[in-house]
């Protein structure tokens, strides 16, 4: 067994983790979280694509302000799927005065109005 310790203590107190046992991160909320995100004048979020109606809940985000990386892999096998997606988070930037790109396997980035994405790679200079 191991001591908890740091940021794990004070989410789970001081019980003991198994070793070998994995905690999962994903669930874990702190109080402070919140605090930080509302005086924020926007935010960074992750959505993750299961099926096409869960771009409702994506492109909603983009509509409150937020810019929305979007993890489309459980899809990206379906042409379908991936030419309504297109053609949706084309519409809903055009709508909001946004942008849309893709800007890695798998991953679209959907920005509210005001902010453009640079479809220029930073590359490091040897």
């Amino acid at each position: 067994m191991m001591k908890r310790s740091g940021l794990l203590r004070r989410h789970h107190g001081d019980e003991t983790l198994e070793e070998g046992s994995f905690l999962d991160l994903g669930s874990m909320e702190f109080e402070d979280e919140a605090e930080g995100l509302a005086g924020a004048r926007g935010t960074v979020r992750m959505a993750e694509i299961i099926r096409f109606d869960d771009l409702h809940n994506a492109t909603k985000l983009a509509y409150q302000g937020d810019i929305v990386l979007i993890d489309y892999t459980s899809v990206s096998n379906d042409q379908m799927t991936l030419k309504r997606m297109s053609t949706d988070l084309k519409s809903v930037a055009k709508d909001i005065g946004g942008d849309v790109a893709g800007i890695a396997k798998n991953l679209i980035c959907l920005t509210p109005a005001g902010i453009r994405i640079d479809r220029q790679k930073v590359r490091a200079g040897f």
